[in-house]
């Protein structure tokens, strides 16, 4: 009898024994996985600014040594460079654009609030929209900026003239000076030191000859 009860005893030992075995088991497996939900979200990183690049004519620039055309995107710190004849446009959003002429070279930085040129060669036109910090830099420092607090526009070339135009926004949507167009417009301010004034020399005119 009594050895009879100590098998039963035994039985029972065992199989709680297997019972408990088997939660640590399902407790070990449901640890193990990726932890997931709101906190993963939370911790995602913020989506990097982009811009896109629009060339004339369909044509093809360098971007950071690779070609790239129309419908390319642009990260910040992009080298780009434009052959002789083709120009391109990188629009960046609710920040502004900017403008690379024909055989031109820079380096673009721009972040939320903020857009940063630096031109080595050629000529460029930064566009910026209120809320965006836009400056323009050569070898030489600091060559032009906008004001965060309207929309901006800055243009410069640098080495051949060195000029540096800059105009606000709303004189490009008024249509430049005295409603003569942007493009009139920066011509007049470009060529107003320039003026050279020619006196006009009238022929001397003999008096009537007095009547005796």
């Amino acid at each position: 009898m009594n050895s009879q009860s100590e098998r039963v005893t035994s039985g029972i030992a065992l199989f709680l024994s297997f019972a408990i075995l088997q939660v640590y088991i399902g407790v070990g497996f449901g640890q193990s996985g990726p932890a997931s939900g709101p906190s993963e979200t939370a911790a995602a990183t913020p989506q990097q600014a982009t811009g896109s690049l629009s060339v004339q004519g369909g044509k093809a620039i360098t971007v950071n040594g690779a070609s790239a055309i129309t419908g390319a995107t642009i990260l910040s710190g992009a080298s780009i460079e434009t052959p002789v004849g083709v120009g391109g446009t990188v629009s960046l959003g609710s920040l502004g654009s900017l403008q690379i002429e024909p055989n031109s070279k820079v380096t673009l930085e721009f972040q939320d609030g903020s857009i940063k040129v630096m031109l080595l060669q050629g000529c460029v036109t930064l566009h910026t929209n209120s809320g965006t910090a836009g400056e323009i830099d050569n070898p030489q420092g600091v060559a032009g900026k906008t004001d965060p607090k309207a929309d901006g526009v800055v243009r410069v070339c640098f080495p051949e003239g060195g000029a540096v135009m800059t105009a606000p926004a709303s004189a490009e949507r008024r249509g430049g000076l005295f409603g003569l167009g942007t493009a009139a417009t920066i011509a007049i301010i470009a060529g107003a030191g320039s003026l050279v004034w020619i006196p006009v020399i009238f022929p001397k005119r003999n008096p009537s000859p007095t009547t005796p």
